[in-house]
């Protein structure tokens, strides 16, 4: 690490947090987009029987992979991270029915919410659509499962700088001008840690560039984040959890046995006033 990147304080924004038990809101979900509050937590959001068949569609998988991302573990699904667009959306086609497998036929609640929004939004004249480019479409959510060691599961990062530094072939880089929505399902976790963890802390296209992390968002350091605060959600299967991706977060080490972190991952955000993206 560089003096600079010592020396460079972050500035503290306040992180809101609000937590519902049970069906998720969509004037929630819009207040996230629109930045009136930092993060969402909804517990209980699904039931424990399409957790626990989710979570096996998942481990059997054909269309399972190792990650090669710098995060050790596995997934199923495409991510737009560090791809040219027709990489991507040929990823994401080739994935869609490795996706569709997971779910089945089940009333599952990442097709749930994506409907419910779609047609609210649809009311103020908003449109919601995954993205798309002349190489195919995204798909609707990504399945990620991971075994990271040390203090946390998954380092401190956001998820901007990918989506700012994203070809002009991608349509989705427009989201990152406004807020990009990291939505989160879970349908397996660690009985103790395994937490998502939020820094009070936005950072600027200079506190990436100071952090070397200007084109991934990952990993900022322990150093830089010593000072600020942060607060955990403690998350437990069924769980959903919707948070602004431009503050830095991160997961702490599971404990509590060998049993998987599985998530369901996707990105959304408005790309202009009229048209909100969704994608992984």
């Amino acid at each position: 690490m560089t003096t600079n990147q010592v020396s460079h304080s972050p500035a503290i924004s306040p992180v809101t947090i609000r937590e519902r038990l049970g069906l998720i809101s969509t004037t929630d979900i819009i207040s996230v987009l629109k930045g009136e509050i930092t993060a969402l937590h909804i517990k209980n959001a699904f039931s424990n029987e399409v957790a626990e068949e989710i979570t096996q569609k998942f481990s059997r998988s054909p269309g399972l992979n190792e990650r090669r991302d710098g995060v050790p573990g596995q997934y199923v699904g495409a991510s737009h991270y560090r791809k040219t667009a027709v990489n991507y959306f040929s990823d994401s086609e080739d994935a869609r029915p490795f996706i569709d497998m997971l779910f089945g036929d089940l009333v599952d609640p990442v097709r749930g919410i994506f409907g419910a929004l779609k047609r609210d939004l649809q009311h103020q004249g908003i449109e919601l659509r995954l993205a798309q480019s002349e190489h195919g479409q995204a798909n609707i959510c990504r399945a990620i499962s991971w075994c990271g060691s040390g203090p946390y599961a998954l380092a401190p990062h956001d998820d901007v700088a990918q989506v700012l530094c994203a070809g002009s072939d991608f349509e989705l880089s427009a989201v990152a001008e406004n807020i990009v929505g990291a939505l989160n399902f879970y349908p397996s976790m660690a009985k103790e840690g395994g937490d998502l963890r939020m820094w009070s802390h936005k950072p600027t296209a200079g506190d990436r560039k100071a952090q070397g992390v200007e084109t991934t968002g990952y990993p900022y350091s322990t150093t830089y984040l010593e000072t600020v605060p942060y607060q955990d959600l403690q998350l437990r299967a069924g769980d959903i959890a919707l948070i602004d991706g431009g503050f830095i977060h991160g997961v702490t080490s599971k404990s509590g046995g060998e049993k998987p972190r599985l998530v369901l991952n996707s990105f959304f955000g408005f790309a202009r006033p009229d048209l909100v993206l969704w994608w992984t």
